[in-house]
């Protein structure tokens, strides 16, 4: 198995960009598989990103509301149980996708999910501002990846919060899918340009690791302790996997 391969400084690393099988329909493992995979990789937490309502999701949309994010939320809930048992952080959060654009929800939960149904069929411009008046943020994942099922690169500098600069599928070069350096390239200048922070994640869906994600001089809290240390510029890195071989 592929492990970390960390920085004495920055010892602390994250996986941030993470799906399970009972939340993403792309995804093969479930939550425990994942938190076990990553525990043994050398991380000191992940974010499970399952794909939200009208991404790639594997939950039925005909459920009533309550219901469907409560199936959601279980790839998360069964790595959370896990990641309690063996030592491994796991917060919480969501790819949103409108029509290929995809976004990062970082710093909410099942409860605020539960009680903001509106949040389904927001637009960005709402999703934004819905999603900062829970606590949270907004993070533009592979702004600049090219696929079959993204018809168009659409740029929201407005209405994010930062830009996943480092999309370990594009830049690791043990990818099998979506390996493309420049999207990477240009997600980072697009970032600098709008001043905004980055982020890392390696996108898995699989117990087969990559291991790119951010690596922190500290170890983090909780979500919210994340989210202030992207919006804080701490000194943190990016890693694309690479680093891991």
């Amino acid at each position: 198995m592929k492990k970390l391969r960390k920085d004495k400084t920055h010892p602390y690393v994250y996986e941030t960009h993470l799906h399970t099988s009972q939340g993403s329909a792309c995804a093969y493992s479930d939550g425990k598989e994942m938190a076990n995979a990553c525990k043994k990789a050398g991380y000191t937490g992940i974010i499970v990103t399952d794909h939200f309502f009208y991404g790639n999701c594997n939950i039925n949309r005909k459920l009533p509301w309550k219901i469907w994010v409560e199936e959601f939320c279980k790839g998360y809930e069964d790595a959370k149980k896990q990641g309690d048992k063996i030592g491994l952080q796991v917060f919480f959060g969501w790819e949103a996708g409108y029509n290929g654009t995809e976004f990062l929800i970082y710093g909410l939960n099942k409860e605020w999910l539960i009680n903001h149904p509106e949040i389904k069929d927001a637009s960005v411009e709402e999703q934004f501002s819905l999603v900062h008046e829970g606590g949270g943020i907004v993070i533009h994942a592979h702004p600049f990846r090219e696929e079959s099922y993204i018809p168009e690169i659409r740029l929201f500098p407005k209405y994010v919060d930062g830009v996943e600069g480092v999309n370990s599928k594009h830049s690791c070069i043990t990818s099998l899918s979506h390996n493309n350096p420049l999207f990477d390239e240009l997600a980072k200048e697009y970032a600098k340009k709008y001043h905004l922070p980055m982020t890392a994640g390696s996108d898995i869906h699989d117990t087969d690791l990559l291991c790119g994600g951010m690596a922190f001089s500290r170890k983090l809290v909780d979500s919210n302790d994340f989210i202030k240390a992207i919006l804080d510029r701490e000194n943190y890195i990016l890693l694309d996997g690479n680093e891991s071989l």
